[in-house]
């Protein structure tokens, strides 16, 4: 399976809080998928910094676990919402895990977990509050602190994909 070009809407540079929010957050996904887009099952799957076990491929899996958590099962409330890819006794499932996935059914579930996310957070407000542990935050905390995953992880995809094949600004 080859992951297909994707297009990237720049953020408005002028608009209400929620609506950058939304774009930059938007903007990030799409940035990892162009990181993917073009490289084959294999290169997917590749660790290209050893001794780390990160992939392109864990990383999909990974920021899908990270959306489902935080939105899902954070904003939106839903405890029927379990893990995918890592379990209590494989806790880095989503980065070790991808020697033999399905690498057509993760970025499926990529993209789904994204619609998902957007359908369920579209009513919160930015100062609906959840639960985090022992503390609670706010949903804008939560968008905040996924746009600060997005941006440290993409700088991840960044490396490996240069490792990969060279590409470079995807």
């Amino acid at each position: 399976m080859t992951v297909s070009q994707v297009e990237r809407s720049e953020p408005r540079k002028v608009s209400d809080e929620r609506t950058m929010l939304d774009g930059w957050l938007d903007y990030h996904r799409a940035t990892l998928l162009r990181k993917c887009a073009g490289l084959n099952d294999d290169q997917l799957r590749r660790r290209s910094c050893p001794p780390s076990t990160l992939s392109l491929l864990g990383l999909v899996r990974h920021l899908t676990e990270v959306e489902r958590g935080w939105f899902l099962r954070g904003v939106a409330d839903r405890r029927d919402v379990p893990p995918i890819y890592y379990s209590d006794d494989n806790p880095d499932g989503d980065f070790d895990d991808v020697d033999t996935a399905d690498v057509g059914e993760t970025f499926a579930t990529y993209r789904r977990t994204c619609d998902q996310v957007r359908a369920a957070v579209a009513e919160a407000t930015l100062d609906d509050m959840l639960r985090d542990g022992d503390s609670r935050c706010s949903v804008r905390w939560v968008y905040l602190h996924l746009i600060e995953e997005y941006a440290r992880h993409n700088g991840h995809a960044d490396l490996l994909r240069e490792r990969i094949d060279g590409a470079t600004g995807c």
